[in-house]
Formats: structure tokens, sequence, C-alpha cells
């Protein structure tokens, strides 16, 4: 009990100083043109658990049945209940920032024209997550900090419909959508 405690935090500074290396890289540089095709969202369901709500990006920016991702953490879960939303958790961090779960890897393996990053604390896999995905734009709160988003919103996490309308308005201005 006592080794694992010890490997964990290990494990937790070695995420954190992956994160520092990958902050002073170059920013992820993208391919894609302008507008929104894909959406991706990562989800502090510890705070947020109604993560469903995510889905009315697609008609509000006009996208494909498959084009919103959603994923979702909570700081401990039990891998036998049943989660509508793919999930993860402090148990899979690895080495070196390494992500050890199949739903956030399936994740990160695909490219986004925007990341939602709808959480609001500075927790470690949640940064990881965010960090680690390929997106040409980056949206979240503003509680996380202007390094792991492009667009801040301050709105409160509980109020997904102003940050929703929020989010239409600076898109439009930006013509992305």
């Amino acid at each position: 009990m006592f080794l694992k405690g010890i490997k964990d935090k290990f494990k937790q500074k070695s995420g954190l100083k992956f994160i520092k290396q990958e902050l002073e890289k170059p920013g992820y540089v993208s391919t894609r043109g302008k507008g929104i095709r894909s959406l991706g969202c990562i989800v502090d369901l510890d705070k947020f658990d109604t993560s469903d709500v995510f889905y009315q990006f697609l008609d509000d920016f006009s996208l494909r049945p498959n084009a919103v991702k959603i994923i979702g953490y909570k700081s401990y879960y039990d891998k036998n209940s049943p989660y509508s939303t793919p999930i993860f958790s402090n148990k899979d961090l690895g080495w070196n920032g390494e992500i050890q779960n199949s739903y956030a890897l399936e994740f990160l393996n695909r490219e986004y024209d925007l990341l939602v990053n709808y959480y609001d604390d500075n927790n470690l896999l949640l940064n990881l997550m965010s960090v680690r995905t390929k997106a040409r734009i980056k949206v979240g709160f503003g509680s996380v900090g202007p390094a792991y988003n492009d667009l801040i919103l301050n709105t409160p996490i509980s109020d997904f419909k102003t940050f929703k309308q929020e989010l239409k308005k600076y898109l439009s201005v930006f013509k992305e959508i």
C-alpha cells in the first residue's frame, strides 16, 4: 500500500513534467481549413454530470451525427458500472504523461476542429487530455488558464445554455460557423 502511494506520486510528477514540456513547445498546427466539422468535449463529470447536452452542438453547428465525441472524467469510477459516456479517471495515469485507457486513447487519436474543455479545476488528467488532443481551436473556462485554451469563456460551469450561446457568438465572430 505504501509503495503504491509513492508510485502514484511519481506518476503525477512525471505527468506534470510532461505537461510543462508540451506547453513550452509550439502549439499544434492543423492542416484543416476554417469551419467546424468535428468537435471534441472533455467533461468533468464530477461537477457536470449531464454530458448528453453536448450533442446539442450537432444542431447548433449543423454537424454530421458522428461529428461530436465526448469523454468524461471521474476522480473514481467502477469499471463494472455502466456509463453512457466513455470515462477515464485518476487510475488511468501512466508514466510520462501517458493515459492508459482505451476510450481516452481513441479520443486522442482523432483530430478536431473544436475542443471544448468543460472543466474549471486545474486537474492533472484533464489538463493532460487537453494538451494531448489535436484540435485547431480549444475553448474552456478562465479558471483553468490560457495555456490550455485559445478562447476563454467566463460562465458558470453549471450554466451550459449561456456557455453554448457565448461560444456560438464568438465562433460566428471568428467566421468559423
